[in-house]
Order: structure tokens, then C-alpha cells, then sequence
């Protein structure tokens, strides 16, 4: 079933009903000012961090599910209706909701009174815009109300769902014509405050909660509403909120349009206040002066479609497929820069209170954003490898406002500091910009203890070659990729509580996966150092990759696929001598990414494994059988109940890693199968089923011991979004940056056709055409270059050359 369609041409999907199984969000924002917002206008923004800086108020795990946002109230007669008709509910008589790329438009009409309301953040501003139109398409004048609605966080998200005792007395606001000004927390001298505002003079506000609402009453029909009269209250404590009353009479086929804004501001530390609870407006008033006519917002809206048209244009692919084209166009590198923003720190999932930046998600998340800003990639890079420690490893999280770790979650995740080898690997490819090499960083964020970038990926690519267990694989320590696979703990006798390996011991357990990885980014490591010059580093470098290469095939096979991991104790995990998870897919498909096992014979037996008892109709379970039981050695990827997260779950992050593998030994179809499986384009059609949203990647779906198989969760954030797309645009179409130039070579399925793919790389175009006369799944016969033969795959990169044209023949 679907509740919706995409418009390719527009770059919106458009849902054409409120009743989506769940919300189904989009993004507002670029850098600094974000905004969630779901299909019925539910939602929330803040300003650079969702839990520090939180401007207006969400409630997770409410009932109804989305129940707060910034709406919109028409009293019309005797009707209350919402333009996205949440949380009157009111039924109207008609519905759209267009989510496209960083804007969403909500189109509704009821008793002869059309509502079109159009949401985005400016490029470069602290706000929000929401243009509403209201047009009466009667032949009679129609004289209505409208009532806006906000409701103000108290900054802190965290403190503000938990201090009641405090922030039930310390809401301030301050009116100011058709601005209404969120202060809170000024007085205690500091810099920021918010406002919601609109560009017409009002005939009433509000700005006490329960006095809009009502005493015990829901905010689906507010009492301010329901009367017809703004109450002209002032918060004080209690529950800030801004809500303006209009009251409109338009003629047979008029339209009027009202500009709302929802800003952030801030005024320099230095800058004297004229009392401590009253604020300085000139930010505010700077924001507002530029959106106070349609013809701004028209301008500046305009202004947002180029900027995305822009960037998406630096990888657009022509072929037959057209949920190929749509999600590599426009989706997939649309939910990278989310992800790259978000790290894993603010959806309808993650609540923004907690996780912050991710060390490993927002080095993953690189991977598919460094070809559209790669300036914002160095950036970021720069920010991440400050939270490593001077040994090589690294804080798990860090805050985004403060860039600093999170000492709540602390470090010991052991692949950490391998996925920084990969981040920069993947910048110096794609921009050829060395220099970030001899950038000075700090350690831990402290500027006594800095070294080159460099330097960090040494002591990255060292922590690993230096915690090495029994069988000479990696330490696996708190977990790696998998959090829960907790395996440095075990229980001396049945039924005693679990122990943490002591000092003497370890802890000893060993990841067959992070192996892998070592091996892959090992490669990348001594690639750098290379064109660093340091060829010693890179001799040695080479030789530890040789041999964690021999390890993992004396101790990291199987018989049929990679075993996982080694537990505390030196059992086997991920074998055939397993009762319960005999087989994950981790190993799997990064053993064969990285090379391992290719020359042997062993990697086709492994990824024939993963068809044989991993795979299902909605993708590759991450391992079977389910565990039925809790298991001390293994910790809380036990815990789960079957076929849920990582217990058998169908992890849709790692089914790129497989599907990569298969182009690996070239076989294009099964790559094709596995990506067509977790690609959201298409499984549009049973969206029922699927649940999140149609257009984005999901970081799970229920997996086949589960009850309800095939249902996703946790959209948007997830590292899927870069790894699909790295899988799409490198591994299978074949466009693959390197440290000297471009390399093509695709991987297809039989059938696929002949395409053409235009990229930017490093400031230079290149139009790509690809032949496959022969129909053959992998191989390159011929290339030519501006006309004339080219030997190899590999496209040197010639500075000052802005245009290339390039014809690819497959056989």
C-alpha cells in the first residue's frame, strides 16, 4: 500500500493522507538553524545542538504519537481545522503534504477556504519561515480567525523535561508589537533568546500555555480558539509558549499571504545589557527586516531550491531505473547531508538529549557527504580526530556545541579509531587536499597535547596493531561496530553474576570484524603514508596488514564464512559450533571488502553463506539463529528479543558492506539484489508493512524470527544513508575517487543498460558514459578520454583541467 507518490521533477515525495503508519518527517536546515517537522506539522527546532539549545518543545513516546509542533488554528463558523490537520484532527477536505528537499508544504482546504503552508530555514539564517496562504474559492467574502501556536523548550532539553521544581517558575517572555520574545535564562547573563513572530499587526497573543489552552485542557482545540479571543496573556514561569490571533476577511477569490518566523538569536558576550531580564533586539530585528514582505521569502526560498540544485548536481546519473536515478539524484545524498549534520543526535528516534555526535557514525557519515562540501567534510574531520586520545583511541561521542567527548559514554568502542582512517581516506581522495595531513590537532581537546593529523591516523592504525588477543586479531573492547556484542565478560559458575575480565586477564576478547577493518583502512593508512613520504611507516604499515591478513584466515575462519569474534574466554562466536548465532554478516562483507579471502576461494563461500542463512525478502538479517536466551559472555545483543536490532535483526547499515563484497568478485546481480531490498524507492508499495518513510533509509527492519518482519524503525539517521550511497554511486555504477585521479568500473546486473553520469570532482566535471553492449555484470574493455583511448580505469587528475568527457565500454 502506498500513502503517497514521488514527483521526481519537484524532488518531493507527496503524501496524499494525514494517516501514515508513522510520522514521516523531513529536515529544515543546512548548519546552524534546524527543524524537524513530520506530515502533520509536528515537530521541533533548535540552533546548532538539539539538546543545549533547544528552541521549542517535543514530548516522545506521547499519545496521540505526534503531539506537538508548530501548528495553525482557522476557526471558521463552526469549524477548527489545522492546515496539516494535526492536533484538531479535524477532518478537511483535501490533504497534501510535499516534503522536499529542505522545505516542506502543507496544501489543505476546508469549507470553501484553501490553506497552503510552506516551511523552510533560509540559507544562512537563524530561522524558520512559514509562509501561509489562505485563499477563499467561494464566490461569498469569508470572515475567519487564525491562531498560531509554539510552545518554548527551556533551552536545556534535558533539564527541561526533568527540573520541574525550577523551570515551572523561570519562563519569561517580553511582547514587542507582533513579536513575542522566549528570554528565558537571560537574566543569568546569558547570550541567546528566541522569537516567533508575524509580518501583519495581530488582534491578540498569548503567551501563557494554560491560559491558550485552558485549565486540563489538550491543545487540539484550545479554549482560545474555541472562543474566538487571544486572552493577551504574559508567561510568567509555567509554560511559555507564542500564539498570535488574526482575524481575516477575504473576498470572493481572495488570497492573503502572512510570513511567520521562528528565530534564534544571540548578543555579543561583551555587549552591556540595559537590565538583566531585558533583551537587546538588534539580531531579532535584523532577521525579521528581511522577511517581512512575500517577495523576501519568495526570493530567499528560491535562493534555498538553487543551493540544493547545486549541490546535487555534483553526482547525477541518467539511466532506465528510475528509483536508481531518484534515490542517487536526489534522496540518498539528500539523507547523507541530514546525517551528517544529525550524526545520530536529533530525529523522531533519537530524542537530541544524549548521543550527540557519534566518533564512529559521523566518520561513516563522511563517506557520503565529502563530495558535496568537502570544505564542511575537512571541518568536521578536524573536530572528530580532537576527542582522540593520545594512545590512538578515542571518546565514543562528543557534544556539538562544545566539540568536546562525552565523558557519559566515555571510550573503549575498539573500531573507533579505525573509522578515522577511513574518514580522511575518503577526503584525501576525493579533494587531493594533503595539507589537512599537517594540520595541528589536540588530543582530547587539549592544546598542550596536539599533534599532526597525521600523527592521529598513525596512532589510530597503531592502538589496533598493538591490542592484539591470543589468536593475534584485534581487542575488541567495550564492543566494536555492534555496541552490544559485549563480550569481555563472563560468569565463573552457572548462576553466579557475570564478572569483567581483571587486569591480569585482559580483556581479551577478539573481533574478527575489526580485522577487516584493519586490514582495509591499513591499506588506506600506508597509501597515505606513502604520498606522505614516509615509506618506512608504510613498509611497516603493510607488513602488520599481511599479517592480521594471515590471522584472520588461521583463526578467523570458519569452514563456510569469518567467524565474528573470539569472547573473553576464547569461545568461538559466529560458528558452526555455536547453538545460537552461527553466522554474522559483518564479518562477512567487510572480510571480503577489505580483500580478504578472495584469492583463496574463501570469500565466494562466505557471501554464498550469507544468501544461504542470512538473507530474506526485506534484506540480510545480521546473524541466525536468533538468540532465544541472555548469554553473560555476550552481553545485550542477547537481550533483544528475536529478530529485533542487533538480535537477528535486518540491519539495512551493513547490507551495503555485503552488496559491495559481491561487486568485490564481480558479482553485479546479487549486488543489485541485496540493494534493491533495503533501498526505500523500492519497497514504496508496501509501506504498510514498511511503516517509516518511503524515501529515506531506515537503521533496521524487523528481522525474520520477529513478529512483525519486515516493519522498519529508526529512519534518517543511520549510517546506511552514506554506505548505500558510497554502494550505489562507487561500487556498482563504479565512479570511484582515488588519491590520484577518477577510477570507473562498474558493476551491474544483466539488463541494467547503458548510463551516463555526470560528477564534479575536484572542482572539475566529468561526463561519464557507460556501454555495456555485451551485457556483462563487471569489466572494462576500453575507455576513451576527449576522444581518444585511455589505458586502465584510473582517470589521472590533471590541475587547471575543468572538463572531462568519458566513454566507458564494459566486456
Amino acid at each position: 500500500m502506498k500513502f503517497g507518490y514521488f514527483d521526481d521533477q519537484a524532488k518531493e515525495y507527496v503524501i496524499t493522507t494525514p494517516d501514515t503508519p508513522l510520522p514521516w518527517i523531513n529536515y529544515l536546515g543546512t548548519q546552524d538553524f534546524f527543524s524537524l517537522i513530520s506530515n502533520t506539522c509536528g515537530g521541533y527546532s533548535f540552533y546548532k545542538d538539539a539538546k543545549l539549545l533547544r528552541i521549542t518543545r517535543y514530548r516522545y513516546n506521547n499519545i496521540p504519537v505526534d503531539s506537538n509542533g508548530k501548528y495553525y488554528y482557522i476557526h471558521d463558523g463552526e469549524d477548527i481545522w489545522n492546515p496539516g490537520t494535526m492536533p484538531s484532527k479535524t477532518p478537511v477536505d483535501s490533504y497534501e503534504c510535499h516534503h522536499g528537499i529542505g522545505y516542506s508544504r502543507f496544501l489543505s482546504s476546508k469549507n470553501g477556504l484553501k490553506a497552503d503552508l510552506l516551511a523552510f530555514v533560509p540559507v544562512n539564517t537563524s530561522c524558520e519561515i512559514n509562509k501561509l496562504t489562505l485563499t477563499n474559492t467561494t464566490d461569498k467574502p469569508k470572515t475567519f480567525s487564525l491562531f498560531s501556536y509554539v510552545e518554548f523548550c527551556l533551552w536545556n532539553a534535558v533539564d527541561d523535561s526533568t527540573n520541574f521544581q525550577r523551570n515551572l517558575s523561570i519562563g519569561e517572555v517580553e511582547i514587542e508589537g507582533s513579536t513575542i520574545y522566549h528570554k528565558t535564562e537571560y537574566r543569568e547573563r546569558r547570550k541567546h533568546y528566541s522569537f516567533f513572530s508575524v509580518n501583519c499587526p495581530v488582534d491578540g497573543y498569548d503567551t501563557s500555555r494554560d491560559a491558550f489552552l485552558g485549565h486540563n485542557n489538550g491543545n487540539a482545540f484550545p479554549d482560545a480558539v474555541k472562543k474566538n479571543k487571544a486572552g493577551n496573556s504574559v508567561a510568567s514561569g509555567w509554560y511559555p509558549i507564542a500564539s498570535h490571533q488574526i482575524n481575516l476577511t477575504l473576498s470572493a477569490g481572495e488570497s492573503r499571504d502572512l510570513v511567520f518566523v521562528l528565530g534564534y538569536s544571540e548578543n555579543p558576550q561583551d555587549q552591556k545589557f540595559i537590565a538583566p531580564n531585558v533583551i537587546r533586539k538588534d539580531g531579532a530585528h535584523k532577521i525579521l527586516e528581511q522577511f517581512q514582505t512575500t517577495q523576501q521569502v519568495d526570493a530567499a526560498f528560491a535562493e534555498l531550491n538553487a543551493y540544493w540544485s547545486k549541490l546535487l548536481s555534483r553526482y547525477h546519473v541518467e539511466s532506465k531505473d528510475e528509483n536508481v536515478n531518484r534515490m542517487a539524484n536526489i534522496w540518498n545524498q539528500y539523507q547523507c547531508m541530514v546525517t551528517f549534520n544529525m550524526s545520530r543526535s536529533a530525529s523522531y528516534y533519537e530524542s537530541g538529549t544524549g548521543r550527540g555526535m557519534g566518533f564512529r557514525d559521523s566518520c561513516q557519515d563522511l563517506l557520503g557527504f565529502v563530495h558535496l562540501i568537502p570544505e564542511r567534510a575537512r571541518e568536521r574531520i578536524l573536530d572528530i580526530a580532537a576527542t582522540q586520545f593520545e594512545d590512538g583511541s578515542a571518546y565514543h561521542q562528543y557534544q556539538p556545541l562544545t566539540k568536546k567527548g562525552n565523558l557519559d559514554i566515555g571510550s573503549g568502542f575498539n573500531d573507533d579509531p579505525l573509522w578515522l582512517i577511513a574518514a580522511v581516506s575518503a577526503y584525501l581522495k576525493e579533494t587531493g587536499d594533503f595539507s589537512i595531513l599537517n594540520e595541528i590537532v589536540d588530543f582530547d581537546n587539549q592544546k598542550e597535547k596536539a599533534a599532526p593529523l597525521y600523527e592521529h591516523l598513525r596512532r589510530s592504525f597503531e592502538y589496533t596493531s598493538t591490542h592484539l588477543g591470543p589468536h593475534k586479531l584485534p581487542l575488541i573492547g567495550r564492543a566494536d561496530w555492534n555496541d552490544c556484542l559485549n563480550l569481555n565478560c563472563f560468569s565463573t559458575e552457572p548462576g553466579e553474576p557475570f564478572q569483567t575480565t581483571g587486569p591480569s586477564e585482559g580483556p581479551v576478547a577478539e573481533s574478527v570484524f575489526i580485522a577487516g577493518m584493519f586490514v582495509k583502512y591499513g591499506k588506506e593508512f600506508a597509501q597515505i603514508s606513502r604520498h606522505m613520504g614516509d615509506n618506512e611507516t608504510a613498509a611497516k604499515a603493510e607488513q602488520e596488514v599481511d599479517a592480521m591478513y594471515q590471522a584472520v584466515l588461521d583463526a578467523g575462519w570458519d569452514g563456510e564464512w569469518f567467524l565474528r569474534a573470539y569472547d573473553a574466554q576464547s569461545q568461538k562466536i559466529g560458528s558452526k559450533e555455536c547453538k545460537e548465532g552461527q553466522i554474522f554478516i559483518e564479518p562477512q562483507g567487510f572480510c571480503v571488502m577489505a580483500g580478504i579471502g578472495v584469492k583463496e576461494g574463501l570469500a565466494e563461500k562466505a557471501l554464498d553463506s550469507v544468501k544461504e542463512h542470512l538473507d530474506t525478502k526485506y534484506g540480510i538479517m545480521i546473524l541466525q539463529p536468533a538468540y532465544t536466551q541472555y548469554y553473560l559472555n555476550l552481553g545485550e545483543i542477547s537481550s533483544y528479543p528475536p529478530g529485533y536490532k542487533e538480535n537477528a535483526g535486518i540491519f539495512c547499515h551493513n547490507n551495503p558492506w555485503v552488496s559491495i563484497a559481491e561487486t568485490v568478485i564481480g558479482r553485479g546481480n546479487r549486488a543489485f539484489e541485496i540493494y534493491k531490498k533495503t533501498c526505500p524507492s523500492y519497497i514504496e508499495n508496501i509501506s504498510e508493512i514498511h511503516c517509516t518513510e518511503p524515501y529515506v533509509y531506515s537503521q533496521m527492519v524487523a528481522g525474520a524470527d520477529a513478529v512483525f518482519h519486515g516493519q522498519a524503525k529508526n529512519s534518517w539517521l543511520t549510517g546506511t544513508a552514506a554506505w548505500t550511497f558510497c554502494n550505489l554511486s562507487q561500487a556498482i555504477l563504479g565512479v570511484q575517487p582515488s588519491y590520484d585521479g577518477l577510477c570507473i568500473n562498474p558493476c551491474i546486473p544483466e539488463g541494467f543498460g547503458d548510463f551516463k553520469l555526470t560528477r564534479t570532482f575536484r572542482d572539475a566535471v566529468y561526463h561519464i558514459e557507460v556501454k555495456n553492449p555485451d551485457n556483462v555484470q563487471k569489466g572494462v574493455k576500453k575507455v576513451n578520454v576527449d576522444g581518444k583511448e585511455h589505458e586502465g580505469c584510473l582517470i589521472p587528475f590533471e590541475e587547471g583541467k575543468k572538463e572531462y568527457h568519458v566513454t566507458v565500454y564494459m566486456g
